[in-house]
């Protein structure tokens, strides 16, 4: 399911670039974003050790190519997140993670002053950095990269002809196996909501 969608947007940035470039209409936003975990994100070990993922935010920035006036293809980016993992409630690691997400948006009505608008795309994480303590302390964790997919809601909100605010949240599909001194221990489900503001400019 993930390699059909990635490949349909892939083929649909190809096609609308190739066949609208004349409509070609960019934006870019910078702004800062919360990544806000599940409340219950797994059990290792064979289920004697509840895994915690804290919520962290950043920098972010988006850039997306208008296809048409409702239709729109874009890229998320940031600097990365850095969470506290824990175990039992106990702190256990430090991690970053960069989350790029790609996804077709639909504006409902892109010339009024306030413009909802819903997507969908394909996120990738990778995990890195990872700084082991307490119950981890002198152990390798591992955390595998996580494919999966992402919704995608919010307003954008005109202030002048070129400049724009959007108010914004996503649901990320995040799951990753976790490896403690390279044995697999179990699977963390982080799907976490991502919501934050950005300040925009089309050009």
């Amino acid at each position: 399911m993930l390699r059909k969608l990635t490949l349909a947007i892939v083929v649909a940035i190809g096609a609308a670039t190739a066949a609208h470039a004349e409509q070609g209409d960019w934006q870019v936003k910078i702004g800062a974003h919360a990544v806000d975990p599940k409340s219950n994100n797994g059990h290792l070990a064979g289920g004697t050790l509840a895994a915690g993922v804290d919520s962290a935010w950043s920098p972010t920035v988006t850039l997306e190519y208008s296809v048409t006036k409702n239709l729109g293809i874009e890229v998320l980016a940031a600097l990365p997140f850095e969470h506290d993992v824990k175990l039992n409630g106990a702190k256990a690691a430090t991690v970053k993670q960069l989350p790029p997400t790609v996804s077709l948006q639909w504006h409902f009505v892109p010339d009024a002053k306030v413009s909802p608008f819903i997507g969908v795309g394909v996120n990738y994480t990778r995990f890195f950095s990872i700084d082991e303590t307490g119950p981890l302390a002198g152990a390798k964790l591992d955390l595998g990269d996580s494919w999966g997919l992402a919704a995608h809601a919010g307003v954008d909100v005109a202030l002048a002809p070129r400049w724009s605010l959007t108010v914004d949240a996503r649901w990320i599909d995040i799951d990753t196996d976790a490896k403690v001194g390279g044995v697999k221990v179990g699977s963390v489900a982080i799907d976490p909501f991502v919501y934050g503001v950005a300040l925009g400019y089309r050009f």
